[in-house]
């Protein structure tokens, strides 16, 4: 949920989220019955639709324990559940309530700006604290022990993988040889200097990338989004709607795989002159559009942070349009 222009106020979080219109516009024809937001962070979103739609119910789940208790306060009265969890607890979460099915749901990926914005987390880049990048401060792995106890090689290999970072190998030994470091500035100027000079000029701070890395193996953010999105898919209803957001290709990637197959749409140009893949399963839901969207260039101007994001959608499909057995 990085592109939400969440600011941190009195140490709450004051939620303006990205794509509201196009989100509310695309779940407001959801059936009755029990919506699931699976990032609720400051309840931005929950908000908007339950303007909408008055007659949801909604639970919301969130691994950040302050943003558990700004949606529990903004979403007081209005017939919402706010659970401390992450979205690939969300089976769990949703047996123990008693909810067998939903009718809608909503992801929204990513770092929140409160989080961003409070340098005692650990986030940022462009303001000093410790190496923390937990979502859930109870977790054990923090970006500390990444960045310092972690073998060069695995360092070299996130950088890579979850930062699309092309001097991932050259940060890694100079992350090595400057160990310990205790702060994120401290953390941003090795990486600076690891960079050539003449990258660092294009393509903003030279410590983006390698910040988004770490936090993304802190958090094991990849690994969650596949059975999460397969898990919530199998539980809606039919008729029911999903959105997700996400604000970098990795994510993006897993979600368009994810959503496709689901879909049960295949690149025909890969099968061409081979064998045909066995038989899937039936589609079971469509995707609305069948691209993503973007956000509009007002929204981008106002909120610099949403101009990354890449929206999804799609729509359950029923029994008699090859919904399979869940």
């Amino acid at each position: 949920m990085i592109g939400g222009t969440q600011t941190a106020t009195d140490s709450r979080f004051v939620h303006h989220p990205v794509m509201v219109a196009e989100v509310v516009e695309h779940l407001s024809a959801v059936p009755s019955g029990v919506f699931l937001d699976a990032t609720v962070g400051g309840g931005g979103h929950a908000r908007a639709l339950l303007n909408a739609r008055p007659d949801l119910s909604l639970v919301g789940l969130d691994r950040d324990p302050s943003a558990v208790e700004a949606a529990s306060e903004f979403l007081a009265g209005r017939g919402a559940t706010i659970c401390h969890a992450s979205f690939a607890q969300l089976g769990d979460v949703l047996d123990s309530l008693g909810v067998a099915r939903v009718v809608g749901s909503l992801f929204d990926f990513g770092v929140s700006s409160p989080q961003l914005d409070k340098p005692e987390r650990g986030f940022s880049y462009r303001n000093d604290g410790p190496l923390d990048m937990r979502m859930d401060c109870g977790q054990r792995l923090s970006a500390e022990e990444v960045v310092n106890d972690w073998p060069t090689e695995d360092v070299a290999r996130i950088l890579r993988d979850f930062g699309d970072e092309r001097y991932a190998n050259r940060i890694a030994v100079a992350i090595d040889a400057a160990r310990p470091i205790a702060t994120t500035t401290a953390l941003a100027a090795v990486v600076r200097d690891a960079i050539p000079a003449p990258a660092r000029r294009k393509g903003g701070h030279p410590a983006k990338r390698t910040f988004q890395a770490i936090r993304i193996a802190v958090n094991d953010e990849l690994n969650q989004i596949e059975p999460a999105l397969e898990a919530v898919i199998d539980r809606m209803e039919s008729g029911g709607r999903g959105v997700v957001l996400s604000y970098h290709s990795g994510e993006d990637r897993i979600v368009k795989q994810v959503l496709r197959r689901r879909a049960g749409l295949n690149d025909e140009a890969r099968f061409r002159g081979l064998p045909r893949p066995p038989a899937q399963a039936p589609p079971a839901i469509e995707l609305v559009p069948r691209g993503t969207r973007r956000p509009s260039s007002l929204e981008m101007a106002d909120n610099p942070r949403a101009s990354s994001a890449r929206y999804r959608a799609f729509c359950k499909l029923g029994t008699d349009q090859g919904e399979g057995t869940v």
